[in-house]
């Protein structure tokens, strides 16, 4: 499945992204080092190596053929801009899933992610037919907050000591969509505020 909207591109993660993937993060890795998961039992480190490509490609993807996930790379004019994740996707009655992302800073502040979000956003309604996504963020991350905040997420809260990031368990604010709050999708109402800022 690839998603586009303008320069805006969200297709799957594939194994010959590896180069990409590793060159971003190399060159990234102070831009996105307060942000990274880390294993409570390892060292804080942002991964940058092809065997850490690999190994996680391989995970995502056995992840997604299982249903539990869709792992996504964002492009910007064709170029290599980060990853958006569906993940803990879950059926029965709850129908739901979390989204996670980085962009590589070159691209930061240019409308691709809040983008990318709402495209798959929309998808995971549309297509693949959850009722509810929501996206977990560290109070202190403004930029990341800002993006779902731009999209209509509605604040449900803090969870306390909810992830290990960057060497300890950190709070996060979760945020959340359902499906009856976007019926005309999360891309449309997004690209009609850029409308009316511009007009304004």
């Amino acid at each position: 499945m690839v998603l586009q909207d303008g320069a805006i591109r969200v297709r799957p993660l594939r194994m010959r992204d590896a180069s990409a993937w590793v060159e971003s993060r190399t060159r990234n890795v102070e831009w996105l080092r307060q942000w990274e998961a880390s294993p409570p039992d390892g060292p804080a480190a942002v991964p940058t190596s092809m065997a850490t490509f690999v190994a996680m490609t391989r995970r995502l993807r056995s992840d997604a053929r299982a249903g539990h996930g869709l792992p996504f790379v964002v492009e910007v004019d064709g170029a290599f801009a980060g990853q958006l994740n569906v993940s803990s996707v879950t059926r029965g009655s709850l129908h739901s899933a979390s989204l996670g992302y980085w962009i590589d800073e070159r691209f930061a502040g240019r409308g691709a992610m809040p983008t990318a979000v709402a495209l798959v956003t929309d998808h995971c309604f549309s297509v693949v037919g959850l009722h509810r996504v929501e996206v977990n963020i560290r109070p202190e991350n403004a930029a990341s907050r800002r993006v779902v905040e731009k999209l209509g997420f509605r604040e449900e809260g803090v969870r306390r000591r909810f992830l290990h990031i960057a060497g300890d368990w950190r709070d996060h604010v979760s945020y959340a969509l359902v499906q009856e709050e976007v019926t005309g999708g999360v891309l449309r109402r997004w690209r009609h505020q850029q409308s009316e800022r511009r007009t304004n």
